[in-house]
């Protein structure tokens, strides 16, 4: 305060000396409505001010303000509660460098079609640019509704994670597969092959993968009904040996989804001559085949689903992931694809190295998927304090396959390392040799 009152006897003396308004002993006594007005309009006070005010970073508010001097606020239009959800786009990491297009889809901005027995929501390459190999959707059924009959020109693989759903399939042999799928429970269903899925409980929705990335161009999906409208009914006659009468009822235009009823009897009651898919041919892999477990750091579970341990799935390899509070999943990347995640629980930040000094930071949320581009180095982090991160992570490959960071350096000579990195010998003699896959 005694500073503040030199501060005005110092500057009352200089704006008398330049003819400041302040020009008699009268108008000293306004001189407190004064000065602050020109402490604001100076341009050699103002640096302490602000700098005071920029002692703290209000990225965390929202604004893209570091709080050293980069940035300032948004005073243009903007969308506050994803200002706030997606911190890491306003800047809050200075590691974050050059230009890595979009690698992020909340499923929450896909349109949702709402049907007769349930609803589906996607994302595929016009949503996700970056997402060639792969395309995902969520799908619900109500009980007795299923997905009508159809093939794709591309493998579906489907995990249920509410209620329980019935899959029907048959393939090129003639041979078929019926079977109940619960929670945790996956199908894969080849390129080509026939098939539908029914659910079974009051509510059930699962997850859709396929492995092409746009899923929504024509040719890549066949529905019976919609083949069987656009087909001459005495074609049709002639095919099925039964009257033309038989199609006068086929839908014309495509359901997509129908309500139906359970068949409470044997599912399977259709057998097929040619023989039932399964052991290595199944379509289906319980939950019970591939019990995650914990892995190397403490930091969560791992269950892998792949060719090794699902035959049939040779061109959709996936991980089902959990990860403690505060949580990370190494530094690594993927040798032989590029990676799909659709985030299922918790929050999440994850950062893509593209090489070049180009590398973006991302934040998740429940609903999101991403993608990170083939061979591009990267980790996922848990951000929650409380809750734990369950993800899904998907490859166009036969198998998941990673290499970690941490343990590439522990196998490589100690001084190449530490020279490469200008560290200490000593810091790389005691990195681990073992992948620490989920850092607890």
């Amino acid at each position: 305060m005694r500073l503040f009152h030199l501060v005005q006897v110092g500057l009352c003396a200089v704006l008398l000396a330049q003819g400041s308004p302040v020009s008699s002993k009268d108008e000293l006594r306004n001189f407190k409505e004064y000065v602050p007005r020109a402490l604001a309009d100076s341009k050699h006070l103002r640096p302490v001010k602000n700098k005071r005010q920029s002692s703290s970073s209000l990225i965390s508010q929202g604004q893209p303000d570091n709080g050293n001097g980069k940035g300032g606020p948004v005073q243009g239009g903007t969308n506050k509660a994803l200002d706030l959800q997606n911190p890491d786009n306003l800047g809050a990491q200075s590691t974050d460098n050059g230009v890595v297009t979009n690698l992020k889809w909340s499923l929450s901005d896909s349109k949702t079609r709402l049907l007769n027995g349930g609803w589906t929501r996607e994302q595929v390459i016009t949503d996700l640019p970056s997402s060639r190999d792969i395309s995902g959707a969520q799908q619900h059924l109500t009980k007795g509704s299923y997905r009508e009959l159809h093939w794709h020109r591309v493998a579906e693989w489907g995990y249920v994670y509410v209620g329980e759903v019935l899959v029907s399939a048959v393939d090129e042999n003639g041979k078929n597969q019926v079977d109940r799928l619960g929670v945790g429970d996956i199908w894969y269903f080849p390129k080509g092959s026939a098939h539908t899925v029914q659910g079974l409980a009051d509510q059930n929705e699962y997850l859709l993968v396929f492995d092409d990335g746009d899923f929504d161009a024509t040719g890549t999906t066949f529905m019976v009904d919609d083949w069987v409208a656009h087909t001459p009914k005495s074609v049709l006659a002639k095919n099925f040996g039964v009257n033309e009468s038989v199609f006068s009822r086929i839908p014309t235009q495509d359901p997509y989804i129908l309500p139906g009823t359970v068949n409470d009897t044997d599912d399977a009651a259709t057998p097929s001559p040619y023989g039932t898919l399964e052991g290595g041919s199944s379509y289906v892999f319980h939950d019970s085949q591939a019990v995650a477990k914990e892995v190397p750091g403490g930091g969560g579970t791992f269950a892998t689903v792949d060719s090794r341990n699902f035959p049939i799935a040779t061109t959709l390899a996936a991980a089902i992931v959990t990860l403690k509070p505060g949580g990370l999943r190494e530094l690594h990347w993927h040798p032989n694809a590029e990676e799909w995640l659709y985030f299922h629980q918790g929050q999440a930040r994850a950062t893509a190295f593209l090489g070049g000094a180009n590398a973006r930071t991302f934040d998740f949320t429940a609903g999101d998927t991403a993608v990170f581009p083939d061979n591009a180095g990267h980790y996922i982090e848990n951000t929650s304090q409380n809750e734990t991160l369950i993800w899904i992570e998907m490859y166009r490959s036969d198998r998941v396959a990673d290499i970690s960071l941490a343990q590439w350096l522990a196998l490589t000579p100690d001084h190449i390392v530490a020279q490469t990195l200008n560290i200490s010998q000593s810091v790389v003699a005691d990195l681990k040799s073992e992948k620490q896959l989920l850092i607890a």
